[in-house]
């Protein structure tokens, strides 16, 4: 005869089974039961920390949980990358990863980590919108005529960056070797100081950011001659491309996006993925990008792998041609 205890325990463990696979999955669900951090590779109060906590802003209520900004500065944003490359892919540390990202293995001896095999990809957030720009008193008005005049003026002519490997730098060389042109480089600590250079007559080009190059552009110091993506800048729409006005198939696109952790599970980037897509409808944070002088993109994970594998390629040719290294 079965003992009552018995057919009890019978009756509930095939039940508890069953229950066990469906209460961990509710539990992967979950994400995020804490605060999620954001790694930011550069100091307080630039561009991208600006527009990295106001999206962590708008990303709360999404996720249901805090955002924390948190800025890891130095080495040309190595120093950030290889520390979130070295987190748990839990999906609790994420990192606002910069262009440079790709960059930094062209141009630094070593760097701690893969800018492809080393990170789940998020989303392409937003593109920088940088700019070719010159000294007002250089008598030209486009591309073009900047490219006839390197080639016929006889004259020497040199071009500030924010350093060397930098964005600006690989920018700038990748017009040299396109248009076939030679331009002396001089290197700054800083895009600050290699615009005042710029400002005052002392270098005479600059490919550079359009937020710190704005208010000079403005006051008609600094010429802008054109963007440097492929295609015309939402913040920008009258200025044409580098491309379209004297060097086709040029295009450079510095960039932000979020990453994690290589092997993040596919439901953390969904969700982080699907949040952030809601928090780039608000129309305050799309004025305040554009402010910035930022794009918005918010591409898909798989799109942005793409982008991120194309993009490091592209800059350690450009790196391997002209010995670009970093400072």
């Amino acid at each position: 005869m079965t003992r009552p205890w018995i057919a009890a325990l019978a009756l509930a463990l095939p039940l508890t089974l069953a229950v066990a696979p469906g209460a961990r999955a509710a539990d992967a669900g979950a994400y995020p039961t804490k605060p999620v951090r954001i790694i930011v590779p550069f100091t307080p109060g630039g561009a991208a920390d600006i527009m990295t906590r106001a999206l962590g802003e708008r990303l709360r209520p999404h996720l249901g949980q805090p955002v924390v900004i948190e800025n890891k500065p130095g080495a040309g944003t190595v120093i950030a990358s290889d520390y979130v490359a070295r987190q748990a892919p839990d999906g609790y540390t994420l990192l606002m990863a910069a262009s440079s990202l790709g960059i930094a293995p062209a141009v630094f001896k070593t760097v701690g980590y893969d800018p492809v095999k080393d990170f789940t990809p998020i989303t392409l957030v937003a593109s920088v919108v940088h700019v070719l720009e010159v000294n007002a008193r250089l008598p030209v008005t486009n591309v073009k005529e900047l490219i006839d005049y390197l080639k016929t003026s006889g004259k020497s002519v040199s071009y500030s960056s924010a350093g060397s490997g930098t964005s600006t730098h690989l920018e700038a060389e990748l017009f040299k070797t396109m248009a076939g042109v030679q331009m002396a480089h001089i290197p700054y600590k800083g895009s600050a100081p290699a615009l005042n250079d710029l400002v005052g007559g002392n270098v005479q080009v600059m490919f550079d950011a359009y937020a710190s190059s704005a208010p000079h552009i403005k006051s008609g110091s600094v010429r802008a001659l054109a963007v440097t993506t492929a295609k015309r800048s939402a913040t920008l729409p009258d200025l044409p491309t580098v491309a379209e006005s004297g060097l086709p198939g040029y295009e450079a696109m510095p960039w932000l996006g979020l990453l994690a952790p290589a092997g993040a599970p596919p439901e953390v980037v969904k969700r982080v993925h699907a949040a952030t897509q809601q928090a780039l409808k608000d129309p305050a944070l799309r004025e305040q990008f554009r402010a910035l002088g930022l794009d918005i993109i918010g591409n898909t994970p798989e799109e942005f792998a793409t982008f991120i594998k194309q993009d490091a390629q592209k800059w350690a040719k450009v790196a391997k041609a002209s010995g670009a290294q970093a400072d």
